[in-house]
């Protein structure tokens, strides 16, 4: 079995979750970041984090960490920890290509006496079922006899300034004592939180799902509770600040449910369920209402835009933020690509802006190009669909003066005050 002291370390995957991490341990070990996304590398080489998780001040301490695209570059290493992605496809099932990738490359790099530690959230049982037969089988090698396993989920907050990698306390395990001992004296070295040792890989896995499944079904609740209190005429937020002087009255807020965790990780959980038969009910509930909650946007901003006898054919509606939260460029699973899509269902035209995306990473992936600039005078619709800092800064008159003199202003984020803003969630 390693010891600490030999351990020789490689980050697969530097998005969101692995470079943070890469950072943390190349400020103290020699450590390989690898991807291969020739870009990616290019830019961490040339001093810059275009995900904006890791300023090029802290790159720069991270004097042991190098890059590479090049598996040549692992064969060296004995402890792999693999952070790449892991989405859910058109049919909200579990997508572990990403996954079954990495690990067969690192089962090509494997030898005696390795280490692989996934941190990807997945479903109970898919490390050792699902990524430690592609590695037996790509090595030649056994697993607990040959190499071992550990299992060590992400909890990256994207975009949050407070809760770093290093802050956030950290679940560990192994695939049998002596690594889980390992796995947790490695993270010890850079998490100032703590750890906790899991009993096992699977106790490990299923305590990262339950995490995001638990917040998506509170929001879920609210959102429903936003759904009937608009019913009734009554302020959503004015209820939740009213609630919210119980001090156990725990603090959701009603919105759109996307990004790379809460949107996905039920998915993972609720397939696992299915397929040793049982069917799960609240879970699911929860999701099909958060998922719904683009296209009741879009018929709350339409309905509201035929009172004011605005003419919906043609009708022209600006999007204000595009990414999955605020203040943060990350735009994987955002949900504010439904109300586009719903929108141009009423043939709209939209224009989306965001100053925190990258234009060629949202035509890359939505075939959405946004705005640089905004034009007085020009819609029928306004959406503030995400609380970015620039919106806040706005102010409501500013954005107000976006719109024609007649117009429609939809808060999703409750950016102004309710007498501000036509429609609130």
């Amino acid at each position: 079995m390693l010891k600490l002291e030999d351990v020789k370390l490689a980050i697969v995957g530097l998005g969101y979750v692995g470079l943070p991490l890469a950072v943390e341990f190349g400020k103290k070990v020699q450590v390989v970041g690898f991807d291969i996304n020739h870009q990616r590398v290019a830019a961490l080489k040339g001093g810059h984090d275009v995900t904006l998780e890791v300023s090029d001040e802290e790159l720069q301490l991270a004097s042991k960490l190098t890059y590479s695209t090049s598996l040549d570059d692992l064969k060296d290493v004995n402890v792999f920890i693999v952070t790449v992605p892991t989405p859910i496809d058109e049919h909200k099932r579990p997508d572990l290509t990403p996954l079954i990738k990495a690990s067969e490359s690192i089962g090509r790099v494997l030898k005696k006496g390795c280490v692989v530690i996934y941190e990807s959230t997945v479903y109970p049982g898919a490390t050792e079922e699902d990524c430690v037969p592609i590695l037996e089988k790509v090595s030649g090698l056994k697993y607990n006899i040959d190499f071992f396993a550990g299992y060590s989920p992400e909890r990256i907050n994207p975009g949050d300034k407070a809760h770093r990698v290093t802050t956030i306390k950290k679940v560990t395990s192994g695939s049998n004592p002596e690594v889980a001992d390992l796995v947790d004296d490695l993270y010890k070295t850079i998490i100032l939180a703590g750890t906790h040792k899991a009993k096992s890989i699977k106790v490990a896995e299923a305590a990262k799902v339950i995490e995001n499944t638990q917040r998506d079904l509170n929001i879920a609740l609210i959102n429903e509770l936003a759904l009937i209190f608009n019913k009734m005429g009554i302020d959503t937020e004015a209820v939740l600040e009213a609630a919210g002087t119980k001090w156990n009255f725990l603090p959701f807020r009603p919105g759109l449910v996307g990004g790379h965790c809460i949107g996905v990780d039920p998915y993972y959980l609720t397939h696992k369920a299915q397929s040793i038969g049982y069917h799960p009910e609240i879970i699911l509930a929860g999701r099909r209402l958060n998922d719904s909650m683009g296209s009741y946007v879009v018929s709350q901003l339409v309905k509201a835009m035929l009172k004011r006898r605005i003419h919906v054919d043609g009708a022209r509606v600006l999007i204000m933020g595009f990414t999955f939260k605020e203040n943060c460029p990350d735009l994987r699973n955002t949900k504010v690509i439904d109300i586009v899509k719903e929108l141009a269902e009423f043939n709209i035209s939209v224009d989306v802006y965001d100053p925190w995306v990258d234009a060629s990473e949202a035509m890359h992936e939505y075939g959405i190009t946004p705005v640089v600039e905004l034009r007085n005078n020009t819609y029928d619709g306004i959406v503030l669909a995400v609380a970015h800092e620039e919106f806040h800064a706005m102010g409501a008159e500013n954005i107000r003066a976006l719109g024609k003199v007649e117009h429609v202003l939809y808060d999703l984020k409750y950016l102004l005050e309710a007498s501000q803003s036509d429609l609130r969630l």
